[in-house]
């Protein structure tokens, strides 16, 4: 038995920084960790997918080049030198996060599976290693999600991809299935139909986009098609069977209507699952739902006095920068004995989609629902100066505005580098900033931020 002040289980992007500071603040600090330091954004989502999205791009400009005036001739990709890339870049965060915590004077780092004993002890099983037992006062869980697999009949006797094996693939798939149509599915569509792929995307969902108002789900939708995905909405698979080598026939009902589809490669983008079962948390005495994500209060505070859940192992929005914003939570609530919460914060997303999907705050439709009073900015891209002169027009412009206080209640934006065009939206939100004021704001000139002047005149004649 070793004894800590401290245990954290998990090294994402809240357990990693939550691991150091608490060994700086004094606390002897064990953090225990399955595989990889960084957790999944590092290894298995943002680094590697947005660095492989940058060399779809990347082929995307250069097939389009000739509208611009410039002859680069056929475009492939070599996929080989591509994971390659993305393999070197995931390593060398993966080893500055780990060569970073070791540093760490009083923080030790054990590799293997954790779960509870009791209420303060953890079992961690270390490959070809004595299993050891660590004890603390207070335990913070961080061991995040998974793609979940569906059942389907047949899912068990193909070879199908996830989120994960999918980024080392060395073969661009001659078509690729993709199951489900949110943000992971469609990054990865639009991904390997740039590489040459062809794709088809089947969303459960009658509506594509659920989430989003009518005109913003569109508006992307139109994008992708144009570039060759087929996607398919009110479409469930039924089941999967290998028909030949590299051949995988999909039954699928479409608006109740049977239909047969024949791919080489399938990629299941369903959602996500909590690795909470390993944990044993029945022990603990923690509380999860029914899909095993574990229940916190605002202050991420389980049921049980001293241990708290943080990042995707909670539920809610799954993102980076929520799971760092939950260790700010705990760091402010612990070292400076302050009453930081979760409850009503700001959620940006981003899809990285090329051109991005961004938001914040309340869509249109949401707006309506609430019975509030609104006024809608929409401005396209083929409007503003920047996107005409790059040579890339398509997706939009959109805010939520609030009638009587002028103040910004959410924004979409669909456009090349959409995401930092609603950061801007965002910050404005974040300092009661009105939309006169930034219709009547001086920006530089020629930029993407600058055409929010254009898209607040919108609202002049209402």
């Amino acid at each position: 038995m070793k004894i800590y002040d401290a245990i954290i289980i998990g090294s994402g992007q809240a357990g990693t920084p939550l691991a150091k500071k608490l060994a700086q603040s004094g606390l002897k600090t064990a953090l225990i960790e399955k595989k990889y330091i960084g957790g999944s954004c590092v290894n298995y989502g943002c680094t590697p997918t947005k660095a492989m999205i940058a060399s779809a791009r990347t082929a995307y400009l250069a097939s389009q080049a000739k509208t611009l005036g410039i002859n680069t001739g056929p475009v492939s990709a070599d996929l080989k030198k591509i994971v390659a890339r993305k393999n070197e870049i995931v390593q060398s965060f993966r080893n500055g996060s780990e060569d970073n915590l070791n540093k760490v004077a009083g923080l030790d780092i054990y590799f293997g599976e954790a779960s509870f004993k009791d209420q303060n002890t953890v079992r961690v099983e270390i490959i070809n290693k004595s299993n050891v037992l660590l004890k603390a006062k207070k335990i913070f869980i961080n061991t995040g999600t998974r793609p979940a697999i569906p059942e389907i009949r047949g899912i068990s006797e193909i070879h199908y991809l996830d989120s994960t094996s999918i980024l080392d693939l060395h073969e661009i798939p001659q078509h690729l299935l993709i199951i489900g149509g949110a943000y992971i599915a469609l990054e990865f569509g639009q991904m390997f139909r740039r590489f040459g792929s062809k794709v088809t995307v089947l969303e459960q969902s009658p509506q594509f986009l659920p989430r989003e108002d009518d005109d913003v789900a569109g508006e992307m939708k139109q994008i992708l098609e144009d570039e060759g995905l087929s996607i398919l909405t009110g479409t469930k698979t039924r089941s999967l069977k290998n028909v030949a080598k590299g051949k995988i026939t999909a039954v699928l009902s479409v608006n109740r209507q049977r239909k047969v589809l024949t791919c080489s490669h399938v990629l299941v983008a369903a959602g996500r699952v909590p690795n909470t079962e390993e944990l044993n948390l029945q022990k603990a005495g923690v509380y999860a739902d029914v899909q095993g994500f574990i229940k916190v209060n605002n202050k991420l505070k389980t049921n049980i006095k001293d241990i708290y859940a943080l990042g995707d192992v909670k539920g809610g929005p799954a993102f980076t920068h929520i799971s760092y914003n939950d260790y700010l939570v705990i760091s402010k609530n612990l070292f400076e004995k302050k009453s930081a919460s979760i409850k009503s914060r700001m959620v940006p997303w981003c899809m990285f989609t090329d051109p991005q999907l961004a938001r914040i705050g309340i869509t249109e439709k949401e707006a309506e629902e609430q019975g509030q009073k609104i006024l809608v900015a929409r401005l396209k891209m083929s409007s503003v100066a920047r996107a005409i002169e790059t040579g890339d027009t398509r997706g939009l412009m959109k805010a939520i505005v609030d009638h009587k206080t002028k103040k910004i209640l959410g924004a979409a934006i669909i456009g090349t580098e959409g995401g930092e065009v609603m950061t801007v939206l965002q910050m404005a939100m974040m300092g009661g900033v009105t939309y006169p004021e930034i219709r009547d704001g001086v920006f530089a000139h020629p930029t993407f931020a600058e055409s929010l002047n254009n898209l607040f005149m919108t609202l002049d004649s209402e």
